[in-house]
C-alpha cells in the first residue's frame, strides 16, 4: 500500500495494528509521490547457532560414507592444477 506521509500520520496506530497482524503487509510511505520510507513488521532473527544446529541435526541423518576415506589435503595439487595432463 502506498500512502502519503500525511495520510500516514493521521492513520498511525491503525497501520501499526494492521502491519503488526499481517507480517507480510507493508506501506510505502510518500513525499510528493516519491516512496521515502517503508513500514512493515520485524523480522526475527534466529538465535544465534540455530543454522549450525539445523546442519548437525541434517548430516545425522545423512548416509554413512562408502569405501576408503580421501582426504583433500592429501592431493591437493592434482585438484588445483590437474593431474599433469594438458587438454586442448
Amino acid at each position: 500500500m502506498k500512502l502519503s506521509i500525511s495520510e500516514v500520520r493521521k492513520q498511525l496506530p491503525a497501520l501499526v495494528r494492521q502491519v503488526q497482524q499481517d507480517a507480510g503487509a507493508s506501506v510505502l510511505i510518500t513525499v510528493q509521490d516519491e516512496v521515502v520510507a517503508e513500514l512493515r513488521a520485524v523480522q526475527t532473527e534466529p538465535e544465534p547457532g540455530a543454522v549450525a544446529k539445523k546442519l548437525l541435526q541434517l548430516m545425522k541423518r545423512l548416509p554413512k560414507p562408502r569405501g576408503p576415506q580421501t582426504h583433500v589435503s592429501s592431493h591437493i595439487k592434482a585438484h588445483l592444477y590437474g593431474n599433469g595432463s594438458v587438454t586442448p
